[in-house]
Formats: C-alpha cells, sequence, structure tokens
C-alpha cells in the first residue's frame, strides 16, 4: 500500500481476531501501531509479537466506552510515535441476550449501544481533532453485515450497528473537506478465535454452501480492506459502508 510506511494509527479492540490482523497487516506495510484492548495484556502480548518480527507496536489497555480512556490512547499514539495518522474503531460485542424485540432486555440493549456506538462516538471525539490539526487522516470502523441483513434472533446489535453507519457518514460529510475520511468495513461471517468456538461443523458446513464463495472469511480479509483505507491508495474513498463477505450480501 502507498503511504503507510509514514503513518501512525490506532487500532482499538486489537488484542485478538480481526484487530490483531489488522494491527499485524499495517505493521508489516511499515506503520507505526497503538494497539488498545480492554483486555490489556492481550494488546501488549500482540504488540510484543509484532515488535518481534521487526515491526513498530505498543499496546495499551483501553476502555472503548470511557471518554478518559480513549483520549489516553490518543496521548500514547503522540507521546510514543509523534502523530497520528489514522484510528481504527474495532470494538464490537454485547450481544449475550440480545434476542427478538419481545424479548431483549433494556439492560441488554443499553451494553449494546456502550460498545457498538457509543465507543466509536467517543473515540472520534477523541481521535478527530488531531487529525484535524494535522491536515487530514483516516477514521475506519467496524460493522457489521448484521446491520442491514434483517436478523430475527437479533434487535440490539444491528440497531446499534446502524447507528455507527450514521456516524461514518456524519464524518464523512462534515470533515471531508478538512482533510477527513470516513470510513465502515461490514465483514461477513469471519472466522476469528472467539467466532469460531462457538460454531459447529454442521453450522460452518451449511454457511460455506450458501455463499458465493469456496471459503468463509478470515481476520486477514479484513485486514486488507481496513490496511487500503487507512493508505494513500484509498485517499479518494469516503463515507462507504464496504462489505467484505464473500458475497453474502449483495449490494450497489
Amino acid at each position: 500500500m502507498r503511504g503507510l510506511a509514514s503513518k501512525a494509527g490506532i487500532v482499538a479492540g486489537g488484542g485478538r481476531g480481526i484487530g490483531a490482523a489488522t494491527a499485524r497487516r499495517l505493521a508489516a506495510e511499515g506503520a507505526c501501531i497503538v494497539i488498545g484492548d480492554i483486555m490489556g495484556d492481550w494488546a501488549s502480548e500482540t504488540a510484543h509479537a509484532i515488535r518481534e518480527g521487526g515491526g513498530k507496536a505498543i499496546g495499551v489497555p483501553l476502555d472503548g466506552t470511557s471518554a478518559a480512556s480513549q483520549a489516553a490512547i490518543v496521548e500514547a499514539a503522540l507521546a510514543e510515535f509523534g502523530r497520528l495518522d489514522f484510528y481504527h474503531s474495532n470494538l464490537a460485542g454485547g450481544t449475550d441476550g440480545d434476542i427478538d424485540i419481545l424479548n431483549c432486555s433494556e439492560e441488554v440493549l443499553d451494553r449494546s449501544f456502550a460498545i457498538n456506538a457509543k465507543s466509536h462516538f467517543l473515540a472520534t471525539q477523541a481521535a478527530l481533532p488531531i487529525l484535524i490539526e494535522r491536515g487530514g487522516g483516516a477514521m475506519i470502523y467496524t460493522s457489521s453485515g448484521a446491520a442491514i441483513s434483517g436478523n430475527p434472533l437479533q434487535v440490539a446489535y444491528p440497531m446499534t450497528k446502524n447507528a455507527l453507519h450514521a456516524l461514518v457518514r456524519h464524518v464523512a460529510r462534515k470533515f471531508g473537506k478538512l482533510g477527513i475520511r470516513a470510513n465502515g468495513i461490514c465483514p461477513g461471517l469471519v472466522l476469528t478465535e472467539a467466532v469460531a468456538q462457538h460454531l459447529t461443523d454442521d453450522y460452518v458446513r451449511s454457511m460455506l454452501e450458501g455463499l458465493p464463495h469456496r471459503r468463509l472469511g478470515q481476520p486477514d480479509d479484513i485486514a486488507g480492506a481496513v490496511a487500503f483505507l487507512a493508505s494513500d491508495d484509498g485517499e479518494w474513498v469516503n463515507g462507504q459502508l464496504w462489505h467484505v463477505n464473500g458475497g453474502s450480501l449483495l449490494r450497489d
């Protein structure tokens, strides 16, 4: 990718799964990475592995639902690398107890909004002033195909991911003239460590049968899309929601 070798960025939720794969890919492209995760030891372990491979990375604890914690990870990037060029806001979760509208509790809804919408709101508030001050940069958000697929088994998670789409478009429209690019990625079924441990072989086979592709998703598939959006090659992409899903949803 063009231009990543001179950049520094944050990967929130980078301790495992999609975030860790993205941190590794960005570092392999020459970027300096601050990895944040609610599991601080995961962030440190992933950063250590990147450094062992010759890359530049540090790991810090991050509570994405805390404005103070979001401000602290931005400060960590500036203190360690002297700049901030992109922020990949990759936090998601809160799906326990998230079922249909008549059986989903208010507590589950509040938790889902905190993790899947508020965290991205706070990440943007923390990073955007720095990106604007330096003349531009990229905000990249992880959404989900669940936001638009019409899931009969969940209500809170798709609702909150749709809220994230509104944030992407707001940031792109409001700050594009200041050099800010805001985009979201909507993964399909990606076989992260957390996902794979809950899937039976029969379920995986059934998902693959309905997919116009030869395999299910891997974290590296999403990492490549994020790396493009963070790079100079992605300079003219703004306000978009990319569905990286092997064809499970076919959209204009």
